[in-house]
């Protein structure tokens, strides 16, 4: 296993934070291709601070076309290019975009030069392939969460950005949340919760784990290339439900953990100031939802970090709950954070909690924190690196979970420690 030798020290900026990245913790294959892939940057040209920056979007889907949007609103983009396995996709991306070369391989609009940046919207099983790809092509990167859909597969991709000198956004939008930031400013970094032990995270009720393939896709569509969907994958046949719904399937994804766990364990490694845990629990299986899926429908996650603290994570699909939010909770009070508002009641009988509200929008923050990066040259607020240990710790969860025991875990090393 690739492995990232590095210890967080917490005292420190993210940028000599990121910094730290041993040049012998990724395999010779992989560093070398990095290293050829150098001579790349010379399509990247150094964007002025007027400049627009030309997009390619890979995975035109809801979400792929969802991020596209926001970046065109901001009225700095131009999105030139489209990449999609299925052509029907790329129809409705045209909407936005109908100016834009379509293309079914990723790899031709890697291909072109004015191509300066890359969105990643596919299904988590390409995104690591894709994502080295770009930078490896020069490409600064803005790739949907979870960076990873395997645990090995975070060493790689951070090296490729570091060897590339590329930009590479991983879209955890909590990041750069204003009310977060405030959140974690007047009461984790003051201390105002004493010392916390404990951070609950929860999701439930969770319906777009439960969608139904419509009826067009019942027969696979001739223009609906699934063989390159499945990409690394072992063959099957063609089935619309791990197509419409891969959430469901722990061969394209990491079910609710790292489709949900990851956006919440990312908060609380922002705010706690710890991203490394040292051990993982978990329980759970498909108790209701008897359809064939191979990620469970209700599941319970512990980490364990070495800041004696716990985190927690509690999902089910079952709609007699719903809801999501994250609690810290120490000794001098409780902080409740989501995000739609965050609350502080403080220790004590009859205690009024602090309220307030999200003032704007995440994902639309958090673009525009990568487009300012494309200039300023700066790590973005949910870089790579941040991204592969969002990703690592639910890694963890599920390892624990398919596992069936306790995974402990070397946070210096980065690696599962033998029984």
């Amino acid at each position: 296993m690739a492995l990232l030798r590095l210890r967080l020290v917490a005292a420190r900026g993210a940028a000599h934070y990121n910094l730290l990245m041993s040049e012998n913790t990724v395999p010779r294959r992989a560093f070398l291709g990095g290293v050829t892939a150098v001579t790349a940057l010379s399509y990247s040209r150094v964007m002025g601070a007027n400049d627009r920056v030309q997009l390619g979007l890979i995975g035109c889907g809801e979400r792929g076309r969802g991020d596209m949007g926001n970046f065109v609103k901001t009225g700095n983009v131009d999105v030139v290019a489209l990449c999609d396995i299925y052509a029907a996709q790329i129809d409705r991306a045209k909407q936005t975009a109908p100016n834009a070369r379509s293309f079914s391989d990723h790899r031709k609009l890697l291909d072109l030069k004015e191509v300066d940046a890359a969105l990643i919207g596919v299904p988590d099983h390409w995104h690591t392939v894709i994502a080295i790809d770009a930078l490896n092509a020069g490409k600064d990167v803005y790739v949907e969460k979870p960076l990873t859909l395997k645990i090995e597969e975070g060493p790689p991709v951070v090296k490729a950005a570091r060897v590339n000198n590329r930009i590479c956004q991983v879209g955890m939008q909590q990041r750069s949340g204003k009310h977060y930031l405030e959140a974690k400013h007047e009461y984790l970094d003051a201390g105002k919760l004493g010392k916390i032990t404990l951070a609950r995270t929860w999701w439930h009720g969770n319906s777009y784990h439960l969608r139904k393939a419509p009826a067009e896709l019942q027969t696979q569509p001739s223009n609906l290339d699934w063989a390159h969907y499945l990409g690394p994958l072992k063959w099957r046949d063609w089935d619309p439900q791990q197509y419409y719904n891969w959430r469901a399937y722990l061969d394209f994804g990491g079910g609710q953990v790292t489709d949900l766990f990851t956006h919440w364990i990312d908060v609380v490694h922002m705010f706690m100031g710890q991203d490394i845990p040292t051990s993982a629990v978990a329980a759970g299986g498909v108790y209701n939802y008897k359809d064939g899926r191979t990620a469970p429908d209700t599941i319970n996650v512990l980490l364990e970090y070495p800041a004696q603290f716990t985190a927690t994570f509690e999902a089910t699909l079952v709609p007699g709950i719903t809801g999501a939010g994250i609690e810290f909770c120490g000794t001098q009070g409780k902080l409740y954070i989501d995000r739609g508002r965050y609350e502080f009641t403080p220790v004590g009988r009859g205690a009024q909690p602090t309220v307030v509200r999200a003032s704007t929008n995440l994902d639309r923050d958090h673009i525009e924190n990568f487009l300012a990066c494309l200039k300023s040259r700066k790590l973005p607020n949910g870089d790579v690196l941040i991204g592969h240990r969002s990703a690592q710790a639910s890694h963890l969860g599920n390892i624990a979970y398919m596992q069936k025991r306790r995974i402990d875990f070397d946070p210096v090393r980065e690696e599962i420690l033998p029984f």
